[in-house]
């Protein structure tokens, strides 16, 4: 398919009259709408604008290409509109824009539409191009450019598949229609100009092309990674690998063919399975933070699945797991020794675990979770369970780095005992000082950890109310990221100790902005789109779920109004169900383990009451706060 063909007369603006990138951005969109190519106008603008808040489309050297895939797209289409004075888009080198290409890509496109339009996007690397484009002067002379450079295109391709690169790169941005293809095509550019070769994958949304073989890595100098999302590193093991965003190899070529003909790059060692991956977005969870989230992400399980077989064991009475109660039952019995004793018993060692494995891979997943089992079995005399999640924390990042260290330190010996250091030095060196550290320390955190909940058990009125608000408001801030996890984790640390209120507040104050968002399409539907108020639906269920990320699509729309309305309300929950003294000993499940809150009818009553105020005071706000569509 040609880009002719999506391109028409009728979708072409050679004389711009926007003066802003929003005018910008309705003008081509009219022109769009105007061609009979959108079936929703409106669902189509906001599909434009989300893509814009996760970072501009203006690349540089006066170009936009603002685009998304969207299911009010009648069929793929591409609008071209040109500004003989250039306005100010917001592009990456600050500098006016004048060419713009909205590319419309239906849900429905099929690979043939998307190659199409990822292949336009790479064509605008090349000046003398771009050059016809601006000194267009009919609709004409434009197709007669874009019909030339294909036909360019298409020897060159043919030649590009038959050479072996001894520089190498892959390409990969989130929506793999436009970033990946022009990042791909401004390395060869610029390696073409340097006279190096070079070979690049993409991975665009119509697959990987132009694959790495096993043969091209062996044989490269080094390997160029922009991407932001998942690239599978396990393949450049041993290699030097230059790893950025997909945007600094736009504007940055040369610098990063430099690097890596110049081997100024660290050699990349991989220690797990194939899908060990890189991602490089600004967003990018790095550090300590993203130690932290790898064992609590792998201790969920144990904590849902621990927790709930928990709860379930008090349907048969508060003490039916007790033989020497009255109200004793086997089943009962049972599902609290799968639930408590072993699920649960798991939770420290797991997290520590999988903190130091996250830190220096797998050596660090054996001394982690020793030190995690130590933190909670070696504490002080009368304090069961020991310092848990505050041990194991610490067991985990000092377990990490210790094996760190020791690698390091080892890294001296012949080659010939290569293959004993991580069956035998590894684990040998790095249970032995993770344990003995732990041993030492364990007692002190005892102390702290137990004074801490002590502290929290004494908590009463305004003091409880507060807390409320602090878990409440910290999961509606990023619905699902740090602070939210922060939270979350926080009240699994305290239903590990026996305290049930905490994890109570989280739980409700997550539920609250799917809830708070679907309430709010419902009562203010002249202020959501079509679009919106469909996604509403679909929240309704997520939030009753406990599925925070349920919101997120609204808060990633318009988060000005969207996260402080549901910050509020969500820490209006958590100061209600800390003050009607709710406790939960579920930790997840949401409308499901609703029945399993603490003293019977009336809490639960109350637990339902306390989500549904703050959910409607969050939709009522949000509301107020957004503009009516009929007026924009």
């Amino acid at each position: 398919m040609k880009i002719t063909d999506l391109l028409t007369k009728d979708t072409m603006l050679l004389n711009m009259t926007a003066a802003s990138k929003p005018e910008a951005i309705d003008e081509l969109i009219g022109k769009l709408d105007q061609a009979g190519k959108l079936n929703d106008r409106d669902d189509f603008k906001n599909a434009i604008e989300e893509r814009e808040q996760q970072s501009t489309t203006g690349i540089g050297e006066g170009i936009a290409i603002p685009h998304a895939k969207s299911a009010s797209v009648k069929e793929p289409a591409i609008a071209f509109g040109r500004s003989q004075e250039g306005l100010d888009y917001e592009s990456l080198d600050g500098e006016p824009t004048n060419l713009f290409f909205m590319i419309a890509a239906s849900e429905g496109a099929n690979q043939t539409h998307l190659e199409t339009l990822s292949r336009l996007s790479s064509f605008l690397m090349d000046k003398n191009f771009r050059h016809q484009l601006e000194t267009a002067k009919t609709e004409e002379d434009v197709f007669e450019a874009i019909n030339a450079k294909e036909a360019e295109e298409d020897e060159d391709e043919v030649e590009e598949t038959t050479s072996q690169g001894k520089l190498l790169a892959v390409t990969a941005c989130p929506t793999g229609i436009a970033h990946t293809f022009m990042a791909a095509d401004k390395l060869k550019e610029t390696a073409k100009e340097m006279g190096i070769e070079i070979k690049v994958q993409t991975n665009g949304s119509g697959g990987v092309k132009n694959k790495l073989t096993a043969e091209d890595i062996e044989q490269a100098t080094a390997i160029i990674v922009a991407a932001d999302t998942k690239v599978d590193m396990s393949v450049f093991d041993g290699k030097h690998v230059v790893e950025v965003p997909v945007a600094k190899a736009i504007h940055e070529p040369k610098n990063l063919i430099n690097k890596a003909t110049n081997q100024d790059a660290p050699v990349y060692r991989h220690e797990g399975g194939s899908d060990d991956s890189s991602e490089n977005s600004g967003n990018n969870r790095v550090g300590i933070y993203k130690h932290l989230m790898n064992g609590v992400s792998n201790m969920l399980p144990f904590v849902v699945g621990g927790g709930i077989l928990i709860a379930f064991s008090f349907f048969f009475g508060i003490n039916a797991a007790n033989p020497d109660s009255d109200q004793y039952n086997r089943f009962a019995e049972m599902l609290s020794t799968i639930g408590g004793g072993n699920a649960f018993f798991l939770l420290v060692p797991v997290l520590a675990g999988f903190i130091a494995s996250s830190i220096a891979d797998r050596p660090g997943f054996a001394p982690g979770m020793v030190g995690g089992l130590i933190a909670t079995t070696s504490g002080v005399a009368g304090a069961d369970g020991g310092s848990g999640f505050l041990g194991g924390l610490i067991a985990g990042f000092l377990a990490g780095y210790l094996t760190l260290a020791i690698k390091k330190g080892l890294e001296g010996l012949p080659q010939v005992l290569d293959g004993l250091k991580t069956v035998l030095f590894y684990p040998v060196l790095a249970i032995f000082g993770t344990g003995m550290i732990m041993l030492l320390i364990n007692p002190p955190l005892t102390s702290i950890y137990t004074g801490l909940l002590s502290w929290l058990e004494g908590l009463s009125g305004a003091n409880v109310a507060l807390l409320g608000i602090i878990i409440g408001g910290m999961m509606a801030v990023d619905m699902g990221g740090p602070i939210n996890k922060a939270a979350y984790t926080f009240g699994i640390a305290t239903l590990d100790a026996g305290n049930y209120s905490i994890i109570a507040a989280a739980m409700a104050g997550g539920m609250v902005p799917p809830l708070a968002m679907a309430f709010s399409t419902t009562i203010f539907k002249n202020k959501y789109s079509k679009q919106e108020r469909e996604s509403g639906k679909t929240a309704y269920a997520l939030g009753a779920f406990f599925i925070t990320e349920g919101a997120i699509p609204f808060a990633a729309a318009d988060p000005g109004r969207v996260i402080p309305s549901m910050v509020v309300g969500s820490a209006l929950t958590g100061a209600l169900t800390m003050m009607f003294s709710i406790g939960l000993t579920a930790p997840h499940g949401g409308i499901v383990v609703i029945g399993l809150v603490e003293g019977g009818f009336l809490q639960a009553i109350l637990y339902i009451l306390a989500i549904l105020i703050g959910s409607i005071v969050a939709a009522i706000m949000v509301g107020f706060l957004k503009k009516d569509l009929r007026k924009a």
